[in-house]
């Protein structure tokens, strides 16, 4: 399956008109180490936008990031994807991708922490780029699923939170008390990344906590089920109908959350 495909899928799920679609390099630091993300929008809207933190899945800052940013930002926001391994490190393939995720993951308040940079660095562009910086929020694909809800259980102020096929699991199930904005998990009720056991600990973490949390199961869907590029199947294999379905829950809370007047 190709990305123009994708691309008309989106097509009824966000404004038209992102044809010209900005991409740029942002620098940023944190404790003294380089990172860089990719800062997208559409440069034919004057007006500011929400913005959105991506953190990409487990290959990091990419073109295919990039381009799966500009489909989701259209007309509708400005969006970071976020750095999660710093400048020099760009994993080549899916084995040293592995072991920069793994290294992440095992640290989940260095994960925490990155994430809160990126949002940083998004903030920072209020006033370059038509971003409203009083709403935000965040996205993940995969490991960057699980990394935008370890950001919120660190209590990010950010209006909400979308995984997409992302891990569940936490060290720190109790930590769901600091969430203060919705979550949004969309998942494949078939992906063998996330089985049903780590499902079942992160419904019971979020109804502990009380916090305000959704978790669609989209059946006959699998890990990666937004990825063009995913092609194992029964592993992780990309599903356009799950695909275009899960961007409109996305873009249908980010409504919610980001109308004042709702």
């Amino acid at each position: 399956m190709n990305r123009s495909l994708l691309c008309t899928l989106l097509l009824a799920v966000a404004s038209p008109g992102w044809a010209a679609m900005v991409t740029q390099p942002v620098a940023y630091e944190l404790d003294g180490k380089a990172f860089e993300g990719i800062l997208v929008y559409d440069d034919a809207v004057t007006a500011p936008r929400p913005g959105l933190l991506m953190v990409p899945n487990w290959l990091g800052v990419t073109p295919a990031a990039a381009e799966q940013a500009k489909l989701i930002a259209g007309q509708r926001y400005v969006i970071l994807v976020a750095d999660m391994y710093g400048k020099d490190v760009r994993p080549a393939n899916p084995e040293e991708a592995r072991a920069a995720a793994t290294a992440v993951r095992a640290d989940r308040p260095l994960m925490r922490k990155r994430a809160a940079a990126g949002v940083e660095a998004l903030k920072a562009q209020a006033g370059k780029v038509p971003l409203d910086p009083a709403r935000l929020g965040a996205i993940g694909f995969c490991f960057g699923g699980g990394s935008v809800l370890e950001l919120a259980r660190a209590g990010s102020p950010l209006k909400g939170f979308v995984s997409f096929h992302g891990n569940l699991d936490t060290p720190n199930p109790e930590d769901a008390r600091n969430i203060r904005a919705p979550v949004l998990v969309l998942h494949g009720a078939d992906d063998p990344a996330v089985p049903k056991e780590q499902v079942d600990g992160f419904i019971a973490e979020m109804t502990a906590a009380k916090a305000d949390w959704q978790l669609v199961s989209y059946g006959g869907a699998v890990h990666s089920f937004t990825d063009p590029d995913a092609k194992v199947p029964g592993r992780n294999e990309y599903h356009p109908k799950v695909a275009a379905r899960s961007y409109q829950a996305m873009n249908d809370l980010f409504d919610e959350v980001f109308d004042p007047a709702r």
